[in-house]
């Protein structure tokens, strides 16, 4: 039987290179007190040998794990995956962490946990125990959850907030929620709409109220009535059906709705409909988040991209930085979406020209 051949390792790295293990180590690990005529010996017998550094060689260093713990909400999570529905915020976290991560020598590890279980820090201290991370990215509604944060606090390890303005010795990070909702509402107002219905999120997102109080500041800046304008939904399409049928029943019904997420935006598309109106002819209809579902219903919808790839990859890099001691950028930082224009929205007159 042939003998299977031996995967080269950092020790034939450190033996072609005449140096310690340690030393391969910390060229492995791009870190600063390493000579550069050091660093090229070790380079080339890396390159040589074609070596591909593991986790546990970046770890002999002793003061990283090498790996980036993500949180997503379990129960949120499986719920979309189960009804298959298409929305896409997993796959783009993924996306720009893995990515990110991997620049660096880093890996991504994604965990579901329950964000509404009284034993969240147990089940995240497992975690931590078994990967040891650098640092941990969380996203709504963990990122405001004082019982992760607290923990994680408490363990000294790095944490970034996606979706959240809190600071005190963490990374943060939004989406611009609050600038894109006053922009997608002035977007309306320009094409003439002055009755502007809002399906806002549940309250325990902080991008809910945000994305909320947007819509009502720039309403309020144009001398624009809300008054009985704005339903609460929860994020799911039976709750933006409630919620559009409620605005759309009501005997002055707005003439656009913005939904605080596509299910919402969906669910009151498909109400026009069932009432005998159309889309965008008497009703206009703008989306948050932009997940791929919302190009194939009829008509396409207008949407706020959410840029969550790049954004989690921000996170990743903030992290690192973080972790190397690396001065900070001011908090929260800022990667804002964009409008991306389709279908479902009428201009009762032509846009406004703006400066």
């Amino acid at each position: 039987m042939a003998r299977r051949k031996q995967s080269v390792t950092i020790k034939h790295v450190a033996a072609d290179a005449g140096v310690s293990l340690q030393t391969v180590s910390r060229v492995i690990n791009n870190e600063a007190n390493v000579r550069p005529e050091m660093k090229e010996r070790v380079q080339a017998s890396i390159d040589k040998l074609g070596y591909v550094p593991s986790i546990a060689a970046q770890r002999m260093s002793g003061s990283r794990s090498y790996i980036i713990l993500a949180l997503n909400d379990r129960e949120r999570t499986i719920a979309a995956w189960q009804a298959r529905e298409g929305s896409d915020w997993v796959d783009q976290m993924l996306m720009g962490g893995m990515l990110k991560c991997a620049e660096y020598g880093y890996r991504l590890i994604f965990e579901l946990v329950d964000t509404h279980d009284d034993n969240v820090q147990r089940e995240l201290q497992g975690a931590i125990a078994a990967l040891q991370p650098d640092g941990v990215i969380l996203t709504p509604p963990h990122s405001d959850n004082p019982l992760i944060t607290e923990l994680l606090e408490q363990e000294q390890i790095p944490f970034a907030r996606i979706g959240s303005r809190a600071n005190g010795g963490n990374i943060s990070l939004t989406m611009g929620d609050k600038r894109m909702a006053r922009r997608v509402t002035r977007y309306l107002i320009d094409r003439g709409h002055t009755r502007i219905g809002f399906i806002a999120g549940p309250d325990e997102y902080a991008v809910s109220g945000r994305r909320k109080a947007g819509w009502r500041e720039e309403m309020e800046s144009a001398g624009l009535d809300t008054e009985r304008l704005c339903v609460d939904g929860d994020f799911t399409f039976l709750s933006g059906e409630r919620a559009a049928r409620k605005l759309l029943s009501s005997i002055r019904r707005p003439t656009a709705i913005i939904a605080s997420n596509d299910q919402m935006a969906m669910a009151a598309n498909d109400v026009a409909h069932a009432v005998g109106l159309r889309v965008p002819g008497d009703v206009s209809i703008i989306s948050f988040d932009n997940t791929p579902v919302v190009r194939f219903v009829q008509p396409p919808l207008t949407a706020v991209d959410q840029p969550i790839a790049a954004t989690v990859g921000r996170a990743v890099e903030l992290l690192i930085a973080a972790n190397r001691g690396e001065d900070l950028p001011e908090m929260p930082v800022v990667i804002e979406g964009e409008l991306i224009e389709r279908a479902s929205v009428r201009p009762l007159r032509s846009p406004v020209a703006r400066a």
